[in-house]
Order: structure tokens, then sequence, then C-alpha cells
């Protein structure tokens, strides 16, 4: 009979050796610094589990996502206006690439201003509170004990003031002021011959005053004596004719002339006058467009497009009245002419639209709707162009403003353009 009190074993467990007995220990430091396969950055410290840290509460700021909601408003509100300008511009026609987040964004401040740069030495204005790092008494600064006089320049407003004008003078009072003016000159011509400073001039004999002066000449030999006025008479018709001549102007100081009294009116002030013009088929108009401008010294372009056509000028106000009469008034706009002579290499013959004729029909294009717009006059500061610089064929609207551009005058093509637009 067995006790109750006996202790089963299990026989799972019956032939386990014993755990005090097993070595649980890892491979020491020299047997892991001599394995080949073993990675540093995977050893024992990484294995070891990292405790957990505990994160601290933390409250949003009062506002946040209020701000975070008016930002969103802001950028629909941009969407938006980018979206109304851009149909407006399709509506108009002009197909501009407007960068409108340019015009609405306000960039952020630079670390250091431009104007800061010389007495800051540092990229930011946190050397301000370091007195060593201050541009102020050093050898280098830009601040020295001189004062810059500026130059004196004269008052704009007195080169537009109006030259005083002589007084108006009937023509009787002018008649009356060349006989003086000529009784005194004869008078000191006569003092000088009395005084024998000059010899006395021959008498002036004519076919009228012939018997007067050689009476008793004329009546011996008439012949010799009429053959004699009318030497002296053509005598002096070819020293007047001379003095004339040397008086005269050659063509070189005439064109000198002209340019300085061109100078002059331009340094009165500038005019730019913009002209748009439907079409210029008709070579005479691109030729006189190009002439008198070089010909009143203006300045400017003028850009050929298949819509329509732009011409921007440039000068003195005189000369800018002349080039806006022709333009207005004495060129027959609806005027057309066959093609002339065509130079090899010439631009202009190569746009089927710049021809005369039509290419189907093969007749003259009907121009009797073509006209010329004055778009904009005005004043301008100093010259956009250095010289006339012709026509510009331009086939499509980026080309035409990237002429306009590098004057900085695209602005006057959509302006050209919207005025087409809404007249159409």
């Amino acid at each position: 009979m067995q006790s109750k009190s006996r202790r089963t074993e299990s026989p799972a467990t019956a032939g386990r050796p014993d755990r005090a007995g097993l070595d649980l220990s890892g491979p020491s430091l020299e047997e892991i610094k001599n394995n080949p396969y073993f990675d540093p950055s995977l050893g024992p410290k990484a294995t070891i589990a990292k405790p957990r840290q505990s994160r601290q509460l933390i409250f949003n700021q009062k506002g946040k996502y209020i701000q975070q909601a008016a930002a969103l408003r802001r950028q629909a509100q941009l969407e938006a206006m980018k979206k109304r300008i851009a149909e407006r511009a399709r509506q108009a026609g002009i197909d501009e690439d407007l960068d409108v987040e340019k015009g609405f964004l306000v960039p952020a401040p630079p670390a250091i201003e431009w104007w800061d740069e010389g007495l800051v030495d540092g990229e930011d204005y946190s050397a301000i509170e370091d007195e060593q790092k201050l541009k102020i008494d050093t050898p280098d600064t830009i601040i020295t004990q001189y004062v810059q006089h500026p130059v004196l320049l004269d008052p704009p407003q007195e080169k537009f003031l109006p030259q005083q004008k002589p007084m108006y003078l009937t023509p009787k009072e002018q008649a009356k002021i060349r006989r003086q003016r000529r009784m005194a000159d004869l008078k000191e011509q006569q003092a000088k011959i009395r005084l024998g400073l000059e010899p006395a001039p021959p008498p002036k004999v004519k076919k009228s005053n012939l018997m007067r002066v050689l009476g008793e000449q004329a009546v011996k030999d008439p012949t010799a004596v009429e053959a004699r006025v009318n030497r002296e008479i053509a005598e002096r018709k070819d020293k007047h004719e001379a003095a004339n001549a040397e008086r005269k102007l050659t063509k070189d100081e005439r064109r000198e002339k002209l340019a300085r009294q061109q100078e002059a009116d331009a340094e009165r002030g500038v005019l730019m006058t913009v002209y748009r013009i439907d079409t210029l088929a008709n070579g005479r108009h691109r030729f006189k467009i190009g002439k008198n401008a070089e010909q009143n010294a203006l300045t400017g372009v003028c850009v050929m497009h298949p819509r329509f056509n732009l011409v921007i000028v440039e000068g003195g106000a005189h000369s800018i009245n002349n080039y806006r009469k022709l333009m207005m008034n004495r060129i027959d706009w609806t005027e057309n002419a066959g093609p002339g002579a065509v130079r090899e290499g010439n631009r202009e013959a190569q746009a089927a639209w710049l021809a005369a004729e039509d290419e189907q029909t093969g007749e003259l294009k009907d121009l009797s709707h073509n006209t010329c717009e004055l778009l904009w006059e005005g004043q301008v500061k100093a010259r956009a162009f250095r010289k006339w610089l012709g026509a510009r064929v331009c086939e499509t609207d980026s080309q035409a403003k990237d002429v306009l551009a590098r004057a900085k005058l695209e602005s006057f093509w959509a302006l050209a353009k919207s005025a087409k637009q809404s007249e159409a």
C-alpha cells in the first residue's frame, strides 16, 4: 500500500538536465572581435531594448487652427483670382503668360539689407550686439569725414520756358526800318570815300539812265556805249549770283544743320507715339513709314504681324508732329499697288500675308477697310530705342513681344490687341 503524500514526476521533466548546470552567458568580447562576420553596429548594446520615454502633455496654442484655416482661405481666394484673370485675358484674346503669384505674394525680408552690408561684419543682424563686428570706426568703413556735395543741376523747367518773341511789325514799319538801315550804311560808305579809305565805286549805268550818265559818249558812239552797258549789267548779275552761291549751304552743311535742329528739338523733351495699322500689304506704305522716320531723326520700330501692325516712334516735338501728320493725314491707307522689284533675301517677301496680291486670285488685295489708329502719345523720360530698327516681321505673338521686351514696351502689344478685339 502506497502513501498518499508521495509526489509523482512528469515524464517530460524526468530526462531534462538541471537549469543551473547550463551556460547561458554569451560569447566573450575577444570572441566577438575575432568573428569576421560580426557587425559592431549590431552589437550587444544595439540589441538592448531602450526604455520608453514618457511624453509631456502639450496643448495647442490659441488660434493655431484658425490661422491654418485663414491660410487655406487666402490660398483659395488667390486661386479664384487667377482663374478670373485668366478668363478675362481669354475673353480679350490676350494669350500672355501672367505670373499672378509674383504680383500678389510678398517675398520674405532678407537676412540683412544691402545698405547694411557695408556696416556689419556678418551675414545677418545677429552681429549687431557685438560692437567689434560693426564697421563704423574701422579703417575699412564706408563712413568717412567727407561730405558729398552733388553736382548742381539746372532747373529742368527753364528749358521749357518760351523764348521772347520779337515785336510784330507791319509791312510799312519793316520797310521803314530797312530804309533807315540802308541809309545809315550809305552814309558810312560816303564818309569813308571822302576820307580816302575806299575808292569811289564806278557809276551804275543802266539802259534807263544811259543818256543821263553818258550823254556825249552816247551821242558819239551809241553802239559801243550800249555794248558797254550790257557788259556791265552782265557783270553785276554774275557778281550777284556768285555772292548768293557763296552764301548757299552745301548738301552736307544742310544735313548737319538739320541734324542740329532735330537734336535741339529732342533736348527740349522726348515724345512717343504708338500707331496700330490693320495691314501693310502695300509696300509703299512700309517704305514711307521707315523713310520718314529716318528723315525726321526718329527712333523706334515697326512690328509687322499677320493680324495687325504696330509702329512706335520717339523724338522731338517738331519731328513727332510731322510724323503724326504723315500717318494720320497724308498716307492713303486704302490704296494698294502692285509689288515692286524684290531684292534677294528680303524677309518681307517671304511672308505671304505681306504680299500685295492675293495668292489664289492673283488680284490686288482689297484695302478699303484698312485704317491707322493712334493708340498712345505722351512724353517719356528717355529714349527706349537707340536708333530706328526698321520693320520686324513676326509670325507669332511671342516673337512680337520679344522684340518689344528689349525696350520694355511689351505692354503696347497687349493694348493694341485689346483695342482690336474691342472693335471687332
